[in-house]
């Protein structure tokens, strides 16, 4: 394992000082795993007030010094150290009664989470494995330290932490481990929403989102109680051989690895156990589900905090996705001013994963979306008109011909895309002034 510079003289500084200092935690797992780590932290049997006598000539904050840590500034990067120590009881499943100090890296490495986070290192020893983290890192298993109802009853993010890690390393989850997790699953309810959307993000975005979907769905469900609905709900329909949830998994492997759309991905089919009615040769059809699925998705995604720009970019995505339109440039145009170009791309990412959640015969063949795109691309690199932005006149312009400021000028302007957009209307200045004029003092078609 090779320490940045700055981590090997933050743990040489504190070695100097007769202290004992590790890499510690998911840095050591990623270097063992071929990854370059994101950021470093550090254990040490030095104390608080300790560690601020080693780094009196660093930077450094006192972070959350309570509980033994300290940010140090070692040349311009930050290095989170903290003292070994043992965490007393939890009251609230998530943050201890107090901490206890010690001068054990075994016991420091015991209270943590998974075997593959209780790796410690320096330069000196090597690597430290006291509950045999490598080896469940060669054999791809999350396995909890000790006695996995402990660790969860500790922390209940924890449980959302190891649907994490299992999607994002592509690991199984030890069994012993996989049984507590459903056991305990309600205590996700005692952990605020902002931090279960932040691993629910992570998770999705995983290369293991589908497999650890259908496996912990009724886990998952603690959160979003709209997906247990989806668990072997047969779809009743020609086109599809999967039940509702294993489509979603489907879907949710072939979209890119974007929040946005593993979001829309995950979301997509949400109202369909809703929507579902049969026709007279009993194949079931799904009305109104993308509606309701965006209605639905919105209630979810403000329940978990989500902000405000996903969730609109998410429900936009659902609302559209079972929208049908020619491959020609005037519905395209529609689309494009109606959604924007980032997000018709989106879109089609999320038809094509869900045309491939499908029975194979019935999938529409790589050409046919590239299609879509490739008119699009034309339309945006002509700088052709299709949204008000592109439009030749604008706000401005209609108050130089005595159309006041308010929602009738908003009709005009929309208007004047339409006619321009159906070819009826050149997107030429004087054109358009000349016909909103007319609009204007006739009153017609903007009422």
């Amino acid at each position: 394992m090779v320490l940045l510079p700055e981590v090997k003289k933050a743990i040489s500084m504190l070695e100097s000082a007769g202290f004992e200092a590790y890499a510690v935690g998911g840095c050591v797992r990623d270097s063992l795993l071929g990854k370059n780590p994101t950021d470093y932290d550090v254990t040490t049997s030095a104390l608080p007030e300790e560690m601020k006598i080693v780094f009196k000539n660093e930077r450094f904050i006192e972070t959350g010094i309570k509980h033994g840590t300290l940010t140090v500034i070692i040349d311009s990067y930050p290095i989170e150290i903290t003292t070994f120590r043992i965490d007393k009881d939890y009251s609230d499943n998530r943050h201890p009664l107090a901490v206890e100090f010690t001068r054990s890296l075994r016991e420091d490495l015991a209270r943590r989470d998974f075997t593959v986070n209780a790796l410690a290192y320096n330069d000196k020893t090597g690597i430290i494995d006291v509950f045999g983290g490598i080896s469940d890192l060669e054999h791809g298993i999350i396995r909890c330290v000790g006695e996995p109802d402990k660790r969860f009853s500790e922390d209940g993010l924890r449980i959302m932490r190891a649907l994490r890690f299992s999607s994002v390393l592509g690991f199984k989850i030890e069994e012993k481990t996989a049984l507590s997790l459903y056991k305990n699953r309600e205590l996700l309810n005692n952990i605020s929403a902002e931090r279960l959307s932040s691993e629910l993000i992570k998770l999705l975005c995983g290369k293991n989102a589908a497999k650890v979907l259908v496996e912990h769905v009724d886990v998952l469900s603690v959160l979003v109680p709209e997906l247990s609905v989806l668990k072997g709900f047969d779809q009743h329909h020609f086109r599809h051989y999967l039940d509702a949830l294993e489509h979603t998994a489907a879907v949710l492997e072939n979209v890119p690895p974007k929040p946005v759309l593993r979001l829309a991905a995950l979301f997509h089919d949400i109202a369909k156990p809703l929507c579902q009615s049969f026709d007279e040769n009993k194949t079931a059809h799904y009305y109104g589900h993308s509606s309701l699925g965006a209605k639905l998705a919105e209630e979810i995604m403000t329940r978990l905090k989500f902000d405000n720009e996903t969730r609109k970019s998410v429900c936009e995505l659902i609302l559209h996705h079972e929208d049908r339109f020619e491959a020609s440039p005037k519905p395209i145009k529609h689309l494009l001013g109606k959604i924007g170009p980032e997000a018709y791309e989106n879109l089609l990412l999320l038809m094509q994963a869900d045309d491939l959640g499908k029975r194979p015969e019935y999938q529409e063949p790589q050409s046919f979306f590239e299609r879509y795109r490739k008119i699009a691309a034309e339309i945006i690199e002509k700088e052709e008109c299709f949204s008000l932005k592109n439009l030749a006149v604008n706000g401005t312009d209609l108050i130089d011909i005595q159309v006041p400021p308010g929602p009738e000028m908003g009709k005009i302007l929309s208007v004047l895309l339409e006619k321009v957009i159906e070819e009826e209307l050149p997107n030429d200045k004087n054109s358009l002034l000349a016909f909103a004029k007319t609009i204007y003092q006739n009153k017609t078609g903007v009422m």
